[in-house]
């Protein structure tokens, strides 16, 4: 099997509580990158944990994110994201977009898909 192009485990479905995020260092092409990782029942969306506003971290504490009425809110500037596609919906960044980063959920598995 070519591990360059199989998906890796990042966790299991089950460490993470539903409707939460949590954040992991991950290697990626490009480089070490902290990404969002929040589940919604059995899937998982992914983020660059970078706001585009101003390329801060969305952390209020790391790894801690504030969810409310179906929105990721930045910790820096209050920006708004839908967590369903990482589209800014209110605040200095509207009309801009979280960096998805490829996931999958199989058997239980968060696994990266690069």
């Amino acid at each position: 099997m070519d591990t360059a192009t199989s998906p890796r485990r990042l966790c299991r479905l089950d460490d993470m509580p539903d409707g939460e995020a949590m954040a992991l260092d991950v290697s990626l092409p490009e480089g070490e990158e902290s990404v969002i990782l929040l589940r919604q029942g059995a899937r998982v969306n992914a983020w660059l944990n970078i706001c585009p506003h101003a390329g801060r971290r969305l952390d209020w504490a790391p790894g801690k994110f504030l969810i409310s009425k179906g929105m990721l809110v930045c910790a820096a500037h209050g920006a708004c994201f839908n967590v369903d596609n990482g589209e800014c919906i209110g605040g200095p960044c509207k009309g801009e977009s979280l960096r998805t980063v490829p996931v999958q959920v199989e058997q239980g598995d968060v696994l990266l898909d690069v």
